[in-house]
């Protein structure tokens, strides 16, 4: 069970619990689409991001939507990305100048600005949903159910 009720506005359940207020609804949405279409990132390597930070945030919902990320470690560009996303979720205060001088290394300013978005508003999406009791029960897309993927 959610730690508030739905409201009546919202296509999914997590829109249902930050539609008590339509307009901050309107404007997440918003924001969603954009840091997902309009960016120069690819949308394959925002997904691997997305699904490696649910488990490191612990958002049941985020985690059975696409299951654990997918992807062979030789492909460099998303691993950085996904260990940098990790660690963003995990300690952000530890991340340092090394950390950005490896990125640079495959991504551009641009690139990183939109990364950076994006693993911000992410993490911020699956913070809340973890903090609301946003459950896997919830999640209409589920390609995984958690324990059978334990």
């Amino acid at each position: 069970m959610t730690r508030i009720k739905f409201s009546e506005n919202g296509n999914t359940a997590f829109e249902k619990l930050i539609g008590h207020n339509p307009e901050i609804l309107k404007k997440w949405n918003a924001l969603e689409e954009t840091v997902w279409n309009d960016t120069s990132l690819d949308n394959n390597l925002l997904e691997q991001i997305r699904r490696a930070m649910a488990f490191e945030n612990g958002c049941e919902y985020c985690m059975v939507k696409g299951g654990k990320p997918d992807f062979d470690a030789s492909q460099m560009k998303t691993s950085i990305a996904v260990a940098f996303a990790e660690l963003f979720c995990k300690d952000h205060h530890s991340i340092s100048e090394a950390h950005f001088m490896m990125l640079r290394k495959y991504f551009s300013d641009k690139e990183i600005s939109e990364l950076c978005t994006f693993i911000a508003f992410v993490n911020a999406s699956q913070k809340l949903g973890k903090t609301l009791n946003l459950t896997e029960d919830y999640q209409l897309n589920a390609v995984i159910h958690l324990n059978e993927s334990k």
